[in-house]
């Protein structure tokens, strides 16, 4: 999966941490599971949501290509509580050696893969590793409700106090719309001392219809859709496009 600056860098991680909180997705991703049981978190960041299944009591591995993310993600678990593995979904020969009863990509993960190739990519490392009754369960936002169009310096300005480097406000711009593809800047800015960190990121904002052929050709039979993080299900209004996958017995 692509390495924005944002995630390989351990200052911009930071920065990434402080502002990127969870809200209704957290609470979402923490009721899938029913019992104790084994989760793959996909893209998992700085660890927020890994680290509360595990509190729960869930066996967690995160997975990560981004060394400043995985840093910070580390420096939160001071129990060990988390498996934590610097590498790539992308990587065909990449194996965990076992498998999970719930795969997740949370915070948007699954819109970095930028066409099919690496999505395909992703949801075939994702049912590589996932148990012949478990389920994989992401979101993406859907391009219906175009999102993107609210990202603005006016709209997203925030300021937020960030433990050692002191108050820092952050804004994103669109730099470019293209077919799919959501090309925009995080722009942080230190106000103690007017630095400025900016970083680029790109999207692709998949229609229901492209995720769901890309998750049957992976293999996969899909449960449910949800189109929102109550449990609503989806129509071309949600905001959110949420499946509930189940594999199939052998890729179609």
């Amino acid at each position: 999966m692509p390495v924005d600056d944002a995630f390989a860098r351990h200052d911009m991680a930071v920065l990434y941490d402080a502002f990127n909180s969870h809200g209704l997705d957290k609470d979402f991703y923490l009721s899938l599971p029913t019992a104790p049981c084994r989760v793959l978190d996909i893209g998992c960041g700085t660890g927020s949501i890994g680290l509360a299944l595990a509190d729960l009591g869930h066996k967690v591995t995160g997975i990560d290509p981004a060394s400043g993310m995985l840093a910070v993600a580390r420096t939160k678990d001071t129990a060990n509580r988390v498996r934590w593995v610097q590498g790539n979904a992308l990587d065909p020969t990449l194996s965990l050696g076992e498998e999970f009863d719930l795969v997740i990509l949370t915070g948007h993960v699954f819109q970095v893969f930028l066409d099919d190739t690496e999505t395909l990519a992703m949801l075939d490392f994702a049912r590589r590793h996932l148990a012949p009754e478990g389920r994989l369960v992401f979101e993406s936002r859907n391009p219906l409700m175009r999102a993107f169009e609210h990202w603005t310096a006016g709209e997203t300005r925030e300021v937020r106090e960030v433990a050692g480097i002191g108050p820092v406000e952050v804004f994103y711009q669109v730099k470019a719309v293209e077919a799919e593809h959501v090309t925009f800047d995080a722009v942080f800015t230190l106000l103690e001392t007017s630095e400025q960190r900016v970083s680029q990121s790109r999207l692709r904002f998949a229609d229901r219809e492209t995720i769901a052929r890309l998750l049957a050709e992976t293999g996969f039979e899909t449960v449910v859709w949800l189109g929102d993080f109550d449990g609503s299900p989806y129509s071309e209004t949600s905001p959110e496009i949420i499946p509930i996958a189940g594999r199939s017995a052998k890729p179609a």
